[in-house]
């Protein structure tokens, strides 16, 4: 994300390519941009740039010119023409930079676009990539963010130790750091380099770092005026004794969140200068943002922070980071079975899961349900009831194949009849049946006892013959 050396080094790279560059027309701004439209139309005007923190404002000033010199108006341009200047506060979000580029070679993502009036025409465009940045058509700088650390120092450091009081410095010294009400223009990797080079633990409560400067302050200045008076008294020697507030000794939290940005203002910025591509010196400048041996833990933010040894009594106590816990949740499945044969393996396994939990339930297809049903009917029924079953079964049952001849059926007969009659058989009933010499079974009699017997010899034959 650029931070305040960055957007300073994107003002300085306006005013160079802008320099003695007149531009024309109206300001155009892309259409999948969420930002508004900028309402600026000028013949002729040029561009200029400054920064303060994390801002950036370009100043659209109408240059006067003669009606020779007047370039020609593009197609579609309006009749109205703004004689004021106008000032767009830009901010850049997490990838916005300017570009300066024939129209030919517009950037992908150039979400507001300034035309110069020479042919063929160039552009300075605003790019952001992920489109986080945003703009203000006749804006000012936002009145909740503080001094700008490089070149506002004194009121920088005024602004803080004057407003230790406030609630924000209950929390940790490193996302105070990132509050742009006190600290315009420190950002994550701003915020790691100082901590690290003053030793500071970077959960440690902002108010308890900070306060031992405001008493070193109050001290400061009871020398100063007291060398003061005694310098206007008349003794010697006194003023050369006193401190000065602005001393080179060890450096404090505060000064360093001013000369540390103006180290990477000298070499060129963390990597948003578009005219720049080696960044090696600012990486051999880094001494503990993602390099190799530091600790990292997400804040309360949600932002990492990089340091070295104890983090601090308000460190959160869940530090594994969002990508941890997508690697674990991808360790406990399997997406690795693309082939049929292991598709096969999971439908054969589920299918034999499925028939388990069946049987455990007691569930049963129905085709079973219904025989096993029918069965227990069978044999629980009295014995009239089963032999009236039982014929009727046979008197619909359709014959298939070669009929059967009058001996098998009368074997058949007779094992059947054994089985039905058990332990109940009585003496006088035949264990086989009659058959005549022809081998044809015989005419039986209307006898009163003749129900019982044909009911218990029952067979397909008799039936048909009976009915």
């Amino acid at each position: 994300m650029p931070e305040g050396p960055e957007l300073h080094l994107a003002s300085l790279f306006v005013n160079r390519v802008c320099n003695g560059v007149v531009f024309t027309g109206a300001v155009e701004k892309s259409e999948v941009s969420k930002s508004p439209d900028v309402p600026f139309t000028c013949d002729a005007y040029r561009v200029s740039a400054t920064s303060r923190g994390k801002e950036v404002r370009l100043t659209l000033m109408p240059i006067k010119t003669n009606s020779d010199d007047k370039p020609p108006k593009r197609a579609g341009a309006k009749a109205e023409q703004n004689q004021e200047p106008m000032d767009v506060v830009i901010r850049f979000g997490m990838s916005g930079f300017f570009r300066f580029t024939p129209e030919n070679e517009l950037p992908k993502h150039a979400h507001l676009r300034f035309y110069t009036c020479e042919e063929p025409r160039r552009v300075l465009s605003f790019v952001d990539t992920r489109r986080f940045g945003s703009w203000q058509p006749n804006g000012t700088w936002q009145p909740d963010r503080g001094p700008c650390i490089m070149f506002e120092y004194e009121s920088f450091r005024e602004n803080v130790l004057s407003n230790l009081a406030d609630k924000a410095f209950d929390r940790p010294i490193c996302e105070v750091m990132l509050n742009q009400k006190y600290f315009s223009g420190i950002g994550n990797y701003l915020r790691a380099e100082i901590l690290y080079r003053l030793n500071i633990p970077p959960f440690t409560k902002a108010r308890t770092v900070l306060e031992a400067l405001k008493s070193q302050r109050e001290e400061d200045e009871k020398t100063a005026v007291k060398g003061e008076l005694e310098a206007r008294s008349g003794k010697k020697g006194v003023t050369d004794s006193a401190p000065d507030l602005q001393t080179d000794g060890a450096p404090d939290l505060l000064s360093l969140c001013h000369t540390v940005p103006l180290e990477v203002v000298k070499m060129g910025g963390k990597g948003y200068d578009p005219e720049k591509a080696d960044y090696s010196a600012f990486k051999a400048w880094l001494q503990c943002y993602y390099v190799d041996g530091m600790q990292s833990i997400r804040d309360h933010n949600g932002r990492t922070m990089w340091f070295t040894g104890d983090p601090g009594p308000l460190a959160p106590k869940v530090t594994k980071s969002p990508k941890a816990k997508k690697r674990l949740k991808k360790e406990d499945h399997d997406y690795t079975d693309t082939k049929k044969g292991d598709k096969k393996k999971r439908t054969e396994t589920s299918t034999k899961e499925s028939k388990v939990s069946k049987a455990a339930n007691g569930t049963k297809t129905p085709t079973v349900q219904k025989r096993v049903s029918r069965r227990r009917s069978i044999t629980k029924a009295p014995k009239s009831t089963q032999e009236e079953q039982v014929n009727h079964s046979k008197e619909n049952a359709k014959p298939k194949g070669r009929r059967k001849s009058s001996t098998s059926v009368a074997q058949s007969q007779a094992s059947r009849a054994k089985r039905t009659r058990g332990s109940k058989s009585t003496p006088e009933e035949p264990s086989t049946p009659q058959i005549n010499n022809t081998g044809m079974r015989r005419r039986k009699s209307s006898s009163a006892t003749e129900p019982q017997r044909r009911g218990c010899r029952a067979t397909r034959g008799s039936v048909k013959q009976s009915t």
